[in-house]
């Protein structure tokens, strides 16, 4: 079951069209108040957040609308080595979070390459932001911008 955070009882058309010039955020995982306490805290400072509850349900919406970061739950992504086919947009990045603040084990180097940071969450939230922040300012500044929808296109 995948949710799209609506932007204060706007119609799906303002959402679309509002996701175009912000930064699309996918957070992937199983605990839904953290998720949703992200998406809610992403919301306010300007970005679309979407939720996925698989990886193969979050590889599908990417699909659809690439994202600018993926976050993604640890032992989702360790147990799934599906989740690095994530498409995302020119300048995206990947992100790994636990919910504990237990000591965890080396990711393989497959996927360590990928990450660009792993977190703890809901401890680590601000570093998140921050994060997503800088990977949307480097991609801005680099000139790498989401794909220009169908509808807006000229022919």
């Amino acid at each position: 079951m995948a949710w799209t955070l609506r932007v204060c009882g706007s119609s799906l058309e303002a959402v679309e069209e509002a996701n175009t010039s912000m930064a699309t955020i996918l957070l992937i995982g199983q605990d839904d108040a953290l998720l949703e306490g992200l998406a809610q805290s992403l919301a306010t400072s300007g970005h679309a957040a979407r939720i996925g509850r698989t990886i193969a349900d979050a590889i599908e919406m990417a699909a659809a609308h690439p994202p600018l970061a993926v976050v993604v739950e640890r032992e989702l992504a360790l147990s799934d080595p599906e989740v690095v086919r994530a498409p995302l947009a020119s300048g995206g990045a990947l992100l790994l979070y636990r919910a504990d603040a237990a000591p965890a084990g080396p990711l393989p180097p497959s996927l360590q390459r990928l990450v660009l940071a792993d977190l703890t969450l809901p401890l680590e939230r601000h570093r998140l932001f921050a994060l997503i922040q800088r990977v949307d300012e480097r991609a801005r500044a680099t000139g790498r911008r989401p794909p220009t929808p169908p509808e807006h296109r000229a022919y």
